[in-house]
């Protein structure tokens, strides 16, 4: 996945109204960028980080400038959850998942389940239907280890349960955890802030649910699908 645009450098000043950021430009300048992210954004929103900043050029946005890079000294970290589905997208056609990498045909945002679109529907002659849902992973406590999620999250419980639905029928299903970060070797689940959340993954998993989790490649121009990581139990 390409950026839209060159980025451009910043300071962060706060982040506020969850989709807001107040950014000091290289010139000084102060602007309001868009924050793409729901998420608490834990160790990614102090005053002072160094980020990066796409511009749209259509006069009808609101807000010209986005949210897309935080840098750490570790890395750096993508933070805009509108992208993890454009990189999956991408790698989905290249064929750079070897675990999907079997199926012809791919379909975003499907309609299923009661109240739910999974992310990609997959399909391919001779083989058994496949809801991928993707989730975005941005946050570290521990060095190296990537958690999901970072804040709780009723919808997310819910599309677990959804995709044990379809492997009770017959379907396959998996939930792939994208790591927009540079610093990750492993990925764990965030059970202390959601254990909802990792109740439900375990259910699903009993059930069949498959689990994936990827690292990115990350810089100044694009973000693309990198390798595996393992998953553990994180150490309370």
């Amino acid at each position: 996945m390409q950026f839209p645009s060159t980025l451009i450098p910043g300071t962060l000043i706060k982040r506020y109204k969850r989709f807001l950021a107040d950014i000091t430009l290289g010139d000084g300048s102060v602007i309001t960028a868009h924050c793409a992210n729901p998420g608490a954004m834990t160790g990614l929103a102090m005053p002072g980080l160094p980020v990066w900043l796409s511009k749209s050029n259509d006069p009808k946005r609101k807000l010209a400038y986005s949210l897309e890079l935080v840098e750490l000294p570790t890395g750096l970290v993508g933070i805009n959850t509108a992208h993890p589905n454009r990189i999956v997208a991408k790698a989905l056609a290249e064929k750079a998942i070897p675990e999907l990498a079997a199926y012809s045909s791919v379909r975003p945002e499907m309609k299923y389940g009661e109240k739910s679109r999974v992310d990609f529907f997959l399909s391919g002659e001779g083989l058994p239907d496949c809801y991928l849902e993707v989730k975005n992973v941005h946050l570290v406590r521990q060095e190296g280890l990537a958690e999901f999620p970072d804040s709780v999250t009723a919808r997310g419980t819910r599309h677990l349960e959804d995709l044990g639905k379809m492997v009770d029928a017959g379907h396959r299903a998996v939930m792939l955890y994208l790591v927009q970060r540079t610093d990750c070797t492993q990925f764990a689940l965030a059970s202390d802030i959601d254990p909802a959340y990792a109740r439900a993954f375990e259910g699903a998993h009993a059930r069949g649910v498959e689990a994936l989790c990827y690292a990115t490649h990350l810089n100044m121009t694009s973000i693309t699908i990198a390798h595996p990581l393992p998953f553990v139990k994180r150490d309370d």
